[in-house]
This record gives C-alpha cells, sequence and structure tokens, in this order.
C-alpha cells in the first residue's frame, strides 16, 4: 500500500499557520469590539490660525478673507527687476571659424566674454571691433547678436 505523503513536519507547519490565523482572526475581533465606536465628529482634526493641529473648530471671527486673483503657483515671471542692457562694445581675442566659438573682451569692464557662431550677426575674425549684447548661458554670460563696428 502507499505511504501518506503527509509528514510529521508538515503537519506541525500547518497546525502553526492555523495558530497564528485564529491569533489573528481574534485580535481582529477584540479591537472591533474595543474600538469604542469613535464617531466621525471625534476623528476630525482642524488647523488653526498658526498652522497648529487642535482638536477644536477655528473660531468663525478670526477669518481672513483672500483674493483669490493675488494667489500666485508657482515662481512669479514679472520682469519689475530687469533693466534693459545698452548695446556694449568690445574686441575679439579669440575666435575658431571652424569650431565656431570665441571670446570677446569687454572694453568697459575688460571681462571676457564667450560667443557662439549662432550668436553673430556679422561674420567676425580676432582683433575686430564690434557691439553686442550679452544673456546668461549654463556657464555665464554669452554675447549675442555680435555686429561688427564700421570704420
Amino acid at each position: 500500500m502507499a505511504r501518506s505523503k503527509e509528514t510529521f513536519g508538515k503537519k506541525e507547519l500547518e497546525k502553526k499557520k492555523l495558530k497564528k490565523r485564529k491569533e489573528k482572526d481574534a485580535r481582529k475581533e477584540e479591537r472591533k469590539a474595543n474600538s469604542g465606536g469613535q464617531s466621525f465628529e471625534d476623528m476630525l482634526v482642524y488647523v488653526d490660525e498658526n498652522g497648529q493641529l487642535t482638536s477644536t473648530p477655528p473660531d468663525p471671527s478670526k477669518k481672513i478673507e483672500v483674493d483669490v486673483d493675488s494667489i500666485v503657483l508657482g515662481a512669479r515671471n514679472s520682469n519689475a527687476g530687469y533693466v534693459e542692457e545698452p548695446l556694449r562694445k568690445g574686441t575679439v581675442t579669440f575666435f575658431n571659424t571652424s569650431k565656431g566659438y570665441g571670446f570677446i573682451k569687454d572694453s568697459e569692464t575688460g571681462e571676457s566674454i564667450f560667443v557662439h557662431i549662432n550668436g553673430l550677426v556679422d561674420q567676425v575674425n580676432e582683433n575686430d571691433k564690434v557691439n553686442f549684447e550679452t544673456e546668461r548661458g549654463p556657464k555665464g554670460m554669452n554675447a549675442v547678436n555680435v555686429t561688427l563696428i564700421k570704420k
């Protein structure tokens, strides 16, 4: 005759699983019985005028009306602090035509400003006098709208 496939170890594991499941069900029933039947009102939490959580509702006399149009979501995009920079003058100190970039030395500040071939209006060479505007790039100031000064 064939033997039973169930061994002593398997029987013990099944008993442990059954015992854990009964304990879990018992804890669940106990939680239901001891929940106290809190009402919805007891579970509510309010935020006071200082941003603190409280169990008491806010005082209606302290309510502040907020103008919906004054709320700004995200960063402001205003040009209030923007000042139009005048046309700057400088000299091309280096320009590599094969790679399409170079540097312009500003005649007023003496700073070296990067220029790319896409920012040129006229073709430039080294030691040319130019007019240009600047804009902030990912690595610093870039010269744009670069034009030759006619002699």
